[in-house]
């Protein structure tokens, strides 16, 4: 899946490298496993690995690849805002901040590039990596009532997970330099 990123990972992350391989195939279809992916490197903040995930889809998917990147940059830079929210009212414990309307434009979610369905997916990975527990559960409820199964919700947070993990390990290889 990213023949670029795994033969530049440390020997530290040599666990990194096989996951890469593994989460590569999945349940998912094609532009639901790039569209993971790259969410997950927008997440990581990880410019060189986020452009590496953009090329592959753009390779596998062709014309199909720019809705599919576009919908996971949306669902990262949402998640991004809507993950500290939500994540902060879920940490404060104190129903005074639940009550309030969020206020928070989100219009992507009734209008997007791809589908309904996938940009949810896409949130989800989004929101795994930013431990949002109040996003992760809505989100994969919503994947869930769009007729994904509970494999690819597991399939699509193992991918993060990994792709996280992987930058992570480039951040700190090119940093211990």
């Amino acid at each position: 899946m990213l023949p670029l990123a795994q033969s530049r990972l440390p020997d530290f992350a040599r666990d990194i490298k096989l996951n890469l391989q593994g989460a590569a195939t999945s349940s998912l279809t094609p532009a639901q496993r790039h569209g993971v992916a790259i969410t997950a490197a927008a997440t990581a903040r990880h410019a060189a690995l986020l452009q590496e995930c953009i090329d592959g889809a753009k390779a596998e998917l062709g014309e199909g690849a720019a809705p599919v990147i576009d919908e996971a940059l949306a669902a990262a830079t949402m998640m991004a805002m809507n993950n500290v929210y939500y994540r902060f009212r879920h940490m404060i414990h104190k129903p005074v901040y639940s009550e309030k309307p969020a206020r928070l434009r989100m219009m992507r979610l009734g209008k997007p590039s791809t589908s309904r369905v996938d940009l949810e997916l896409f949130s989800l990975a989004a929101s795994a990596i930013n431990a949002c527990e109040a996003c992760v559960q809505a989100h994969e409820k919503v994947v869930l009532e769009g007729g994904l199964s509970e494999d690819q919700v597991h399939d699509a947070v193992r991918l993060a997970a990994v792709i996280h993990a992987a930058a992570v390990a480039l951040e700190l290889s090119e940093t211990s330099r």
